[in-house]
């Protein structure tokens, strides 16, 4: 324990700079992904004929090793293999393709009944989309962000690796002193990094969702 004090305060600043960098590598990519699924998602949920090709092809995205994407997506892209931009835009691309597919599950998990309802009482279907899709297909929707952030929170460590600059060179820094004192921090930080994503999402989603509290009480 005192040694990880000792890593702790002796390293503090840099540290400091690390976790700030990893949070926005983190949350930006969550936030970006999600925007970009929500109409893809409507479109995959709409036209029932694009669903099983679009989601198997998020699929294939999805499971494309965190390493490869790094290392591929300089090439792509024409940065610098050392630039943040390569981890945004890989964790984008994988938040997206998990999101998708949720996006789409949660609105096909309105009842027909309730659309019916609605349209009945003169909703367009922009409207019905907008107040009653998207609101009811929430608790499904923040489930499937609960699930990028934390992967997210995760997956930045990977980028140590190529020497992207964040939490994750703890676990490098570690390995090349023979010390478990920064990878035990690496830990408790990701650890912790990803445990506040949760919260905040779950929070969120609770507030957006108020009826299930009036309807639990």
């Amino acid at each position: 324990m005192n040694e990880l004090w000792t890593y702790l305060e002796a390293n503090w600043t840099q540290i400091r700079g690390w976790t700030l960098t990893t949070l926005w590598l983190a949350a930006v990519p969550v936030m970006a992904g999600l925007v970009l699924a929500l109409p893809c998602g409507w479109l995959a949920h709409r036209y029932r004929w694009a669903h099983g090709p679009f989601v198997s092809a998020m699929s294939i995205v999805y499971t494309v090793p965190s390493l490869v994407m790094f290392l591929v997506l300089p090439e792509l892209l024409g940065t610098k293999i050392l630039d943040p931009v390569n981890v945004v835009a890989a964790l984008t691309l994988y938040t997206f393709a998990l999101l998708v597919r949720t996006v789409a599950d949660g609105l096909a998990s309105v009842p027909a009944h309730t659309l019916a309802t609605a349209a009945a009482m003169g909703h367009t279907a922009r409207q019905q989309l907008l107040s009653v899709q998207l609101p009811l297909a929430v608790p499904v929707i923040g489930a499937g962000v609960r699930v990028a952030a934390v992967s997210n929170a995760s997956l930045v460590s990977v980028a140590s690796v190529v020497g992207t600059s964040q939490l994750g060179q703890l676990f490098i820094a570690g390995n090349n002193v023979g010390s478990l004192a920064p990878i035990i921090l690496g830990l408790v930080f990701f650890v912790t990094i990803a445990l506040a994503f949760d919260l905040i999402i779950v929070i969120i989603t609770r507030l957006l969702t108020p009826w299930h509290k009036a309807v639990a009480s």
